[in-house]
């Protein structure tokens, strides 16, 4: 083949041909993982991220590549998990943003919008680590937009384009320490091949729409859960995207938050964004049919998705838990917190958090869940603990997106820093900026270590760790092996200098039985006399053990 042009129909398809190839290959990509536990979950991440561009493309074809290039990449940035899916996202968004306006795109044109790819996705990233995604798809465009020649095709680019990306991917151990260390390439690099060579396969004509249902989830819709004796409770999820028509308004000069106010006199949870010439949005509202006849004025729909929620509500626990149709009273500041296990979550509540999003290592929350999170408080500011350093960007581009509350986002890494800096929460009589001075100092204050089960063989940090031994580490360093998890909970605990602080928190994995749990708090009350030791029932998955030390 020598396709010369791209339209919106081939790129749509390319995205869905990325997606399944990830799919298929996300646990690989899982496995990258540069500790040996069981906590990969960049493959993940990168296909629940490009799966969020494809659902957004819907059944619907376009032959504008923009507004293919567009809806995808929307889908992308509410749909992003964890770092590399936030690059991911931040990737498409730089292409879509290179190909506005364009119905068609050659090689130049499309190796012009890859190169704002590289721009928007470092911009992303507050200090741009060499030798991940970043790296690796910088170096392939820039190596195939060199060899682009005259008689140049899409797929002797695309060709160019790949074969860099595997060499690219087979330097990132040189230039980062971390992965020539633990004897693997960089996770967020290789799941981006994978997206590559799915691309590479549509542009050759494969055609992967047959392919969507794998990994698309369909609802089925209980009819009996509203009949004619039925009252509307709830309202209507209503969904649109809309193309501002010039016939109708200046789409230059159109006004979002005019829109965005209009739609929350109607309604509530009210998200509203703009890229180019389409808006989307999104509002539960009472009656869509004002709604659509409202935006009608400014434009014409490309995709309207309304649904009863009290359909919704019936079936599915969780709509029950989101506060829909409830008046929370105003405040404020809100708190939203992420963690995983029941009894953390119950901590963080008792702390005083509004909401406490479901997520940790392996199970990253998209932007679109802060997003709903936010939506259900009613306060000024809300305030954002990550408690993981892989969720800080999808908070911040959550944040970015989010209209209605000021996000600020306070940079916790760990459930332990988290713990610690909303339990001395203090926002009396203090500005935005010192309550995150205060929280940060708060933060750096504070020693969190973590036990979990090797998965492999490894040698690292000068330690030989056998499948199945248990290892204590802290950040990125391994410092102590033991074959039970007390043991490495204990030789944790002596390394980090526990001795030094006044305060020790256990909180007890999903695996730790009673037995386990009282025969620890012994030991460590002896070894740390002076010390306040405190154990919590977290249940939390994979970390046998969180060490908080303050």
């Amino acid at each position: 083949m020598n396709t010369k042009t791209m339209d919106g129909i081939m790129f749509a398809n390319m995205i869905r041909g990325g997606a399944a190839t990830l799919s298929a290959n996300r646990q690989l990509v899982n496995d990258l993982n540069v500790f040996p536990i069981p906590d990969g979950d960049t493959g993940d991440n990168m296909f629940m991220t490009i799966d969020s561009g494809v659902a957004a493309l819907c059944n619907d074809e376009y032959p504008s590549l923009s507004t293919s290039a567009s809806i995808a990449a929307q889908g992308m940035l509410l749909g992003a998990r964890g770092n590399s899916g936030v690059i991911l996202s931040r990737i498409f968004a730089g292409i879509s943003r290179g190909l506005e306006g364009v119905e068609q795109a050659d090689v130049t044109l499309l190796d012009k919008a890859f190169e704002t790819g590289i721009s928007e996705a470092y911009s992303a990233v507050s200090t741009p680590v060499e030798g991940t995604i970043l790296t690796v798809y910088k170096d392939a465009v820039r190596f195939a937009g060199s060899r682009i020649k005259r008689d140049s095709s899409l797929e002797s680019y695309f060709d160019n384009f790949l074969s860099e990306l595997k060499r690219s991917l087979e330097r990132t151990p040189e230039l980062l320490d971390v992965l020539r260390k633990a004897g693997v390439v960089d996770s967020g690099g290789a799941g981006f091949i994978y997206i590559a060579e799915g691309m590479q396969s549509a542009l050759r004509g494969q055609d992967f729409d047959a392919d969507r249902s794998g990994y698309i989830r369909q609802t089925k819709v209980d009819l009996s859960a509203f009949d004619e004796n039925s009252v509307l409770e709830y309202g209507y999820c209503t969904e649109f995207l809309l193309r501002l028509q010039k016939s109708k308004c200046s789409p230059d000069s159109f006004d979002v938050d005019a829109l965005r106010s209009y739609l929350n006199s109607v309604g509530e949870s009210v998200v509203v964004f703009r890229e180019g010439t389409i808006v989307k949005a999104h509002v539960h509202t009472m009656k869509p049919g004002d709604v659509l006849n409202y935006c009608q004025q400014f434009g014409e729909f490309l995709t309207t998705k309304i649904e009863n929620m009290s359909l919704q509500h019936n079936e599915s626990p969780a709509m029950q838990k989101t506060g829909i149709g409830t008046a929370n009273p105003h405040k404020a500041y809100g708190i939203v917190s992420v963690a995983a296990g029941s009894g953390i979550k119950e901590v963080f509540t008792s702390l005083g958090c509004d909401v406490v999003v479901d997520g940790g290592q392996s199970m990253n929350p998209s932007a679109e869940d802060l997003i709903s999170a936010f939506r259900r408080i009613n306060a000024d500011k809300i305030l954002v603990y990550p408690n993981n350093g892989n969720i800080i960007l999808t908070a911040q581009q959550a944040g970015s997106l989010y209209k209605d509350a000021q996000i600020i986002i306070i940079p916790s890494k760990t459930i332990g820093e988290g713990y610690a800096a909303i339990s001395m929460l203090d926002t009396e009589n203090k500005t935005d900026e010192e309550i995150v001075s205060e929280q940060e100092e708060i933060i750096s204050g504070v020693i969190t270590g973590m036990v979990s089960q090797a998965v492999r063989d490894t040698r690292q940090d000068d330690l030989d760790i056998r499948k199945d031994d248990y290892i204590g580490f802290a950040g990125d360093e391994i410092i102590a092996v033991a074959e039970d998890k007390n043991t490495a909970l204990s030789e944790l605990a002596k390394k980090l200098d526990a001795d030094s602080c006044d305060i020790l928190i256990v909180v007890c994995g999903e695996s730790v039985t009673e037995q386990e749990s009282d025969s620890l708090y012994k030991e460590l009350s002896e070894s740390y006399r002076t010390k306040d030791v405190i154990m919590i029932d977290g249940r939390q998955p994979i970390y046998d053990y969180i060490l908080i030390l303050e």
